[in-house]
């Protein structure tokens, strides 16, 4: 178990203990509290639902000392601290009695696509009455009313391997890596690496407790100087090139931060090779009822009781498709807890069957749930034999769908594995390679030797020379298999995406509509929109639709994986950019004694330019006015230093200029200048300025402040695409030379009084 010391939190109002390694899910749990949320669209009462990221229900709000409030966060990756306040989302006026809830008893008039039928229609009643309306009841969780007190950090990377997933599969992929003298970063969306391994309880590796031999990996990785470890990171978007974003979660888990430590920090990764190690999530069945508190998937119910010591409920019903409830049932009951009953929707019998009954447990094969009961909690199922199962928890099993999310970012391409009932990796596109269950490996001893397989060949791509990979010996592991996803029956509503209210019979509705496409259908019932991103929701919802259809799994593929895999902060994305650095300012060496004798600047590209410098009583126009009349009859200075400035140095540098300026240059005398105007290809004016021959191979240019990047990268790109022959180098001097204009019948003078060796000329 990973808890150490109590502390106190708070959950609507409402003071609680915990410890510290518990998550905030796994705290309400163990204080008995199965309603944490209330759904989007009809404001059905919610509970907890899973253990990790794919959480679609416990949706909290966290509020923070220094007016931090941060609203969308699952309580199943909170990790709890004392102090911590968070409160639940989505009701009105509180979570038990909400009136938002009045939806649910109006849901028979509120089918998939409602908006679209009653209220396109009439556009001006849409826009006076309806969308503002719907615009107000719409959205999860409520905007921060203060702005954010924290600020975000942003790091460039580069390795030979990154690893993405510390599980099983995860660390014996990036051993092997380390182990052959690659650069190594491995991220893991958990505080405490090690996955599926931290929950496990009977098999042994090399001897070891699992969770123990994965303590031994991490100091092994640790200690050896070219591997990066950064848990809480979540990889959140896989882009062209090996390009991988990762979200660093830095100070949310302390109770008083650093206020000079950055929250987050937003980790650009170039990697050589990649290896997506993101494993598998359980998929839940679809039945009536499927979505009151209480009811969960079993593997988290394990995991609950594995790694924090909580029991999830007293007397529990499982529902399954697969032998990991099997697992899940036995390990409940070992710890105290009452297996009611083990309704098992396929029909044939099978060992793990035979042992849930060596222990006592009721097991019914080919049965399904009609139906369940409760209001805030689940208290009942209905069997579809008619018999009524008294209990105050449900777990069911539909198998497990690897997360190729990352994998279809990259742009991989997906097969479906009819053996498996699942999409699986089968080419990989970039420099890729997938390993362990998110590519429908599930033996823990094959997870195993598939990572270190992985993390041998990445680190050989790689250009590193790794020696024969080294296979941890497993013992112990139980061999399971099964999957299904959704069961037919029942009058009442089974939901297919649980935080949208997307259900079985809305799928099947858009299909009778003429939606075929499972990106239509997803767009027209929202399935697999919701926050989760369809990590839940998308294999049923194809299940749903070949039952609608007649089609098969692979004929109707998957929907597109965009970027993000979870939710990510826009601090973190913005980084150091807000505020002042939002757009950052650039002076002139003038600028503080333009300000001594009070001008007003202007906005110039990215340069503050003094504008007018104004007296007692002046507006703008009466400045100006009289700073023309100044400059007319005697002299003035203007402060042109925001003019950009390119060096053109080489033996060819005259005919190149000559070439890409509309005017010649080339017979340009040395110690002479001229207005040069530069064209585009298509003839119009792009941009003009000012060029000096300072000797025969060099000449200073100027451009206009804004057109600055714009001309130099005009004159790169002709200069290396279309002259490559010409013997031409050019610099930005923009920053190294400032400007200064002396205007006036005067300006001779004023400048003859500090320049004693130069004739000076007219202009």
């Amino acid at each position: 178990m990973e808890r150490w010391n109590s502390c106190l939190f708070q959950f609507d109002g409402r003071s609680f203990e915990g410890y510290q390694g518990d998550t905030l899910a796994s705290a309400l749990l163990a204080n008995g509290l199965h309603l944490v949320g209330r759904s989007f669209k009809y404001h059905r009462p919610r509970g907890i639902f899973s253990a990790g990221a794919e959480e679609p229900n416990a949706l909290v709000r966290v509020l923070q000392d220094g007016g931090r409030e941060t609203p969308n966060l699952r309580a199943t990756q909170v990790e709890l601290y004392d102090g911590l306040r968070a409160d639940s989302q989505n009701n009105f006026p509180s979570l038990r009695y909400d009136l938002g809830a009045v939806a649910d008893f109006l849901a028979p008039l509120l089918p998939t696509g409602f908006y679209y039928k009653t209220f396109m229609p009439s556009l001006g009643a849409w826009t006076t009455l309806f969308e503002p309306l719907i615009r107000c009841a719409a959205g999860l969780g409520r905007v921060p009313s203060r702005a954010d007190p924290d600020f975000y950090s942003n790091r460039y990377a580069h390795c030979d391997v990154l690893v993405v997933g510390a599980g099983p599969a995860g660390l014996a992929a990036a051993n092997e890596a380390a182990r052959a003298g690659a650069r190594v970063i491995v991220c893991d969306d958990q505080a405490r690496m090690g996955g599926s391994l931290l929950a496990e309880t009977t098999a042994t590796i090399e001897g070891m407790k699992a969770r123990d031999w994965a303590g031994d990996m991490l100091r092994e990785l640790h200690a050896r100087d070219r591997v990066t470890i950064l848990p809480r990171t979540q990889a959140f978007g896989y882009f062209a090139d090996n390009f991988v974003a990762l979200a660093e979660r830095l100070t949310d888990h302390l109770a008083a931060p650093n206020p000079d430590m950055p929250r987050e920090r937003l980790w650009q990764v170039r990697a050589k090779q990649v290896v997506l190690a993101t494993g598998a999530i359980e998929r839940p069945l679809v039945f009536a009822g499927n979505d009151r508190p209480g009811i969960m998937l079993a593997d988290a119910a394990r995991t609950y009781l594995a790694r924090y010591g909580v029991r999830v409920g007293q007397r529990v019903t499982v529902f399954t498709a697969h032998d990991s409830a099997y697992r899940a049932a036995l390990e409940l009951q070992a710890a105290g807890m009452e297996i009611a009953l083990i309704a098992d929707v396929r029909g044939e019998d099978h060992e793990w069957a035979a042992r849930a009954r060596a222990a006592g447990i009721r097991v019914a094969a080919a049965t399904v749930p009609v139906a369940t009961y409760g209001r805030l909690r689940v208290h009942g199922v209905r069997l579809g034999t008619g018999e009524m199962v008294a209990c105050d928890t449900v777990l069911m099993s539909g198998g497990w769908t690897p997360s190729v999310h990352l994998f279809s970012q990259s742009r991989g391409i997906l097969r479906f594995d009819s053996t498996l009932g699942c999409h699986v990796p089968e080419k990989s596109v970039q420099r890729e390679r997938s390993a362990g269950a998110c590519r429908g490996v599930f033996d823990l001893a094959a997870v195993l030797a598939d990572g270190a397989g992985a993390g041998a060949d990445a680190a050989r791509d790689a250009g590193c020379a790794p020696g024969p990979h080294r296979v941890p010996v497993v013992a112990g592991a139980p061999a399971m298999q099964g999957g299904s996803s959704v069961i037919p029956g029942g009058k009442g509503r089974a939901f297919v995406d649980f935080q949208n209210d997307v259900t079985s019979k809305d799928i099947a509705l858009a299909t009778r509509e003429g939606f075929r496409s499972i990106e239509h259908v997803k767009r027209y019932t929202t399935a697999g929109m919701a926050t989760d991103q369809g990590k839940l929701a998308n294999a049923n919802m194809v299940a749903a639709i070949g039952a609608a259809t007649g089609r098969v799994a692979a004929e109707i593929g998957l929907t597109t994986y965009r970027q993000p895999y979870t939710p990510v902060t826009f601090g973190t994305l913005a980084g150091l950019s807000r505020g002042a650095l939002f757009d950052p300012v650039r002076t002139t060496p003038l600028h503080a004694q333009a300000m001594a004798v009070g001008a007003v600047f202007e906005d110039v590209g990215s340069w503050k330019r003094a504008w007018y410098f104004p007296r007692a009583g002046e507006d703008h126009h009466a400045a100006v006015a009289r700073e023309c009349r100044t400059v007319r009859a005697a002299v003035g200075v203007f402060d042109g230093s925001t003019l950009g400035k390119i060096e053109v140095v080489g033996p060819d540098a005259a005919e190149f200029l000559d070439r890409i300026y509309a005017n010649a240059l080339k017979n340009l005398p040395v110690g002479r200048c001229r207005y040069a105007i530069m064209l585009t290809e298509a003839g119009f004016a792009m941009d003009d300025g000012i060029v000096a021959r300072l000797a025969e191979d060099r000449f200073h240019v100027t451009t206009t402040t804004g057109g600055a990047a714009r001309v130099l990268a005009h004159m790169e790109d002709y200069r290396q695409t279309e002259w490559p022959e010409l013997r031409v180098w050019l610099t930005s001097t923009t920053e190294q030379w400032a400007v200064i204009a002396v205007q006036g019948p005067r300006a001779r003078g004023v400048l003859a009084s500090l320049i004693d060796d130069i004739d000076l000329p007219h202009m």
